[in-house]
């Protein structure tokens, strides 16, 4: 009955376009939306749960679980400085939990906390990373209350079911939305900010703060968030302009309009600039800073800029260090090609692999309504449509081919574009949009529980993904407790030749291996077991290895065992 009544608010106080919907769904009607809403969400919670609970650590949730152990226990900004506190924050009060302990002494960097919290504290692994994670779970279902609000707001409720539905089938979000990261809370934040934005049109005085607030949020998140504050701030001028325009109609009225639109704008900044100053006052009252390692120098536009950021100092060194890793030459793989440094056609690819075919089709209909079929969409389409476009274009100059993680923001907003089909008002509109989700639906349960390695269906699946990409698309180190047990069940006793990609400690799952690349290609022989992301950069001697041993079995679609 809770989770109806909220359901039931948020349908109620959100406004829809005229129709039978908009004037008030009936009782009966409005119980089959919370239905269909607490079924999608409880199907999400369920592959999330499961997820995080078989999963051991991916290779970055260990420095943002031991980030935030090391904060829990001494109250200061030391580690991992170039994201924000605020989702560690999170991860902390899941953290919390568990009662973690952490040596006093410790001394190390960022990496190697990681790895001394989980492994050399005393602390049970699985109990810790599970606390961790699942704050991140709950995040991740309430960001779809705002998706389904948004799109309910567009379209109706149908339009708000349609949207939730795309957004909880969604592969990329069940499985980033488990993990102990932050591309998800930084991206929801987003959205949040710009659905606020979008409602100041009505309630600029309500919506606008509360806009500044999760902009503020997702700043403190991640600071790849930084490219959407332009065109947040000329949304909220846009809000206010629209929500004056029908009260001053006086000369000079607009510009009036204008002017206030601002100054809404600029307050909106503030209030964002505020909430990142909260969230490290909150960490640590004191303000303390020593970075544990070096930080780089930035000269030119981006130095300056970042100088005169109103920002706390760990943020804007935290920014240097973020601009230092874009200097960086990174491995990248794509469609089975090994390449240096990055190609800007690399994420939409990997998105076309990574996405269900009928929400590739359901995104680009959607977007198509919005910008021409309904003239009523017009509006909303700039804070549906520019905001993902502008992060997307910033993503696609990104030094770092490492996964459509770094695009989670698309599955957001473009599940509030899809539902612009059902403001066509058409049954073929209807009956094409349910077959699409239906579509997505199977193709998403099809993976069950291997969300990570996803691939659609015409790419062969999640069985395939590790032949076209790599890295946080498919083997992110996930899948160490899941080859403990292969290991255990199958191949007792015999000789393992390990090389693993990840930030998990195999003997701490009882996997005792030897290192192949270390040993002469003639002792090797028993089991050769690899992490796929490892199989996909492999050369020298490990490519040696892996041409003359037969491929036997596979773990979760992303370790390779071979037999030699």
């Amino acid at each position: 009955m809770r989770w109806a009544g909220v359901i039931d608010s948020v349908t109620r106080t959100v406004g829809g376009p005229k129709g039978r919907w908009a004037a008030g769904p009936g009782r009966h009607h409005r119980w089959l939306v919370v239905a269909a809403v607490v079924a999608l969400l409880v199907q999400m919670a369920v592959a999330m749960v499961t997820t995080a609970v078989e999963q051991t650590p991916t290779i970055d949730e260990p420095v943002y679980v031991g980030t935030a152990v090391d904060s829990l226990h001494h109250h200061r900004v030391r580690y991992n400085p170039e994201h924000p506190p605020l989702g560690k924050l999170i991860i902390a009060a899941g953290v919390a939990v568990a009662r973690p302990h952490l040596d006093a002494d410790f001394a190390g960097d960022q990496t190697a906390l990681g790895r001394h919290v989980l492994y050399a504290s005393g602390n049970d692994p699985w109990r810790l990373m599970l606390c961790a994670r699942l704050p991140m779970i709950a995040l991740t279902l309430l960001f779809g209350l705002v998706v389904f609000a948004f799109a309910r707001e567009l379209t109706g409720p149908v339009g708000g079911v349609v949207a939730l539905a795309l957004y909880t089938f969604s592969p990329d979000i069940i499985a980033h939305g488990s993990l102990a990261t932050l591309d998800v809370p930084a991206a929801g934040f987003l959205l949040t900010s710009v659905w606020l934005l979008w409602r100041a049109r009505r309630r600029p005085r309500l919506h606008l703060p509360l806009a500044g607030v999760a902009l503020g949020a997702a700043l403190a998140t991640k600071m790849s968030m930084l490219a959407a504050v332009p065109v947040l701030l000329l949304l909220a001028v846009l809000s206010v302009w629209y929500a004056r325009r029908t009260h001053d109609r006086t000369p000079g009225g607009h510009v009036r309009s204008l002017g206030i639109g601002v100054a809404a704008a600029v307050a909106v900044a503030l209030i964002a600039v505020a909430v990142v100053w909260a969230v490290y006052f909150v960490v640590d009252p004191r303000l303390r800073w020593t970075p544990t390692g070096p930080v780089p120098v930035v000269h030119g536009l981006r130095g300056l800029a970042v100088d005169l950021l109103p920002l706390p100092e760990a943020y804007r060194d935290g920014m240097r260090v973020q601009f230092g890793f874009e200097h960086d030459t990174w491995h990248g793989f794509l469609l089975g090609r090994r390449y240096l440094g990055s190609l800007w056609y690399y994420l939409p690819v990997a998105l076309l692999v990574k996405t269900p075919l009928g929400m590739l089709a359901l995104w680009l209909a959607g977007t198509v309504v919005l910008l021409v079929v309904v003239p009523r969409l017009r509006p909303p389409a700039p804070y549906v449509l520019v905001p993902a476009a502008v992060l997307l274009l910033a993503a696609l100059d990104g030094a770092r081919n490492l996964g459509v993680r770094y695009a989670i923001f698309l599955p957001m907003f473009l599940a509030v574009a899809a539902a612009g089909l059902m403001a066509v008002r058409r049954r073929w509109a209807y009956g094409a949009t349910l077959a699409l989700v239906l579509f997505v639906a199977v193709s998403s349960l099809r993976t069950y529980p291997y969300y990570l390695p996803y691939s659609n269906e015409a790419f062969g699946g999640p069985s395939r993904t590790h032949l076209r990409l790599h890295d946080s698309n498919v083997d992110w180190g996930q899948d160490l407790g899941r080859l403990a047990d292969r290991l255990r069940e199958r191949y007792r006793g015999e000789r393992i030749w390990l090389v693993y990609k990840g930030s998990g400690v195999p003997s701490a799952y009882g996997i005792h291996a030897s290192d192949p690349r270390r040993a002469r290609p003639e002792e090797v022989r028993g089991l050769l077991v690899v992490s796929d992301s490892s199989v996909a950069q492999a050369t020298g001697r490990l490519a040696a290895l892996i041409e003359g041993s037969e491929p036997i079995d596979e773990v979760g679609h992303s370790i390779t065992i071979y037999r030699r």
